[in-house]
């Protein structure tokens, strides 16, 4: 194999550990945090930095994951497929990816501002811990939000350089979001997790309530977007991308199945894309034009 052949495999095979795809999850909240920010568009230069920083901060996390969940993984049916259980990847090579992602983003953020290069360990230290939290609470879903969360906060840090109410707003938007899709796809693990002893809302609570429960997140993930809409002072554009979200939020939680896993990746993982990237395209047409 030449040596072009290997960098493409290996490169390939990283960006499906860190199933780099799933960018989209936070990516476009990072954004309508940057231009409400900015009161419009960023610099270019704000841009550039912001999406190297919250690309690096989040292929780093999950890459860490995967290291840290290894065993796990590995004992795990439906997890044993993945990269790492297969020896595809290497502990120590994975370990240098997240060593260098990190870099980038503590580098990433010395070019934003003070503000981001002085939170830029504490970011570490967050989306590197949650890896452990399903060793020892149920709320490791609400913990997943929270992390991922940072992605708007961090992008109107990135613009401002301070602290504010909205971007707060936006994070508990996200954070209550994704722990809910978490759930969601935590339902296929019950039987695993209370096998080994790790810890999820749907191995703790069971099904049924487990569903329930996403449900409720999902509903006040919908009011926190409607509150938005008045505190911002948005327009019926906006409305309209919030009205497209709750149908294909419905279509997630009608679509569950544990037992079957492409319709639980569709309502996990493909519709949630499809979410995130319409409440961004009617954002900013709603903040633009309207």
């Amino acid at each position: 194999m030449s040596t072009l052949s290997l960098v493409y495999r290996k490169a390939k095979l990283f960006g499906e550990l860190v199933m780099f795809s799933h960018t989209l999850f936070s990516l476009p909240f990072a954004v309508i945090s940057m231009v409400w920010a900015a009161h419009g568009i960023p610099s270019g230069r704000t841009m550039l930095w912001g999406l190297i920083a919250l690309v690096a901060a989040r292929n780093g996390a999950n890459a860490f994951n995967r290291v840290a969940d290894q065993t796990f993984d590995a004992m795990n049916p439906r997890t044993a497929g993945r990269h790492m259980p297969r020896k595809q990847l290497r502990s120590k090579e994975v370990l240098i990816f997240v060593a260098v992602n990190y870099a980038i983003f503590i580098g990433a953020s010395a070019m934003l501002n003070t503000l981001c290069l002085a939170l830029s360990p504490v970011a570490i230290f967050l989306i590197s811990s949650y890896s452990y939290t399903k060793r020892f609470t149920y709320l490791s879903h609400l913990y997943l939000g929270f992390v991922i969360a940072s992605a708007p906060i961090g992008a109107w840090f990135a613009v401002t350089g301070h602290f504010a109410f909205t971007p707060f707003v936006l994070g508990t938007v996200v954070m209550l979001w994704i722990a809910g899709f978490d759930v969601i796809y935590g339902t296929q693990d019950i039987e695993f997790d209370r096998s080994i002893g790790l810890w999820s809302i749907p191995s703790y609570f069971g099904l049924h309530n487990a569903l329930w429960i996403a449900k409720g997140m999902h509903a006040i993930m919908v009011f926190l977007l409607l509150f938005l809409y008045v505190w911002q002072g948005l327009g019926w554009l906006y409305l309209i991308g919030i009205a497209i979200a709750v149908l294909l939020l419905l279509t997630e939680h009608n679509l569950i199945k544990p037992t079957n896993p492409k319709l639980m990746k569709i309502a996990s993982y493909n519709l949630n894309q499809v979410i995130s990237m319409t409440i961004l395209a009617f954002t900013l047409v709603d903040y633009f034009i309207s």
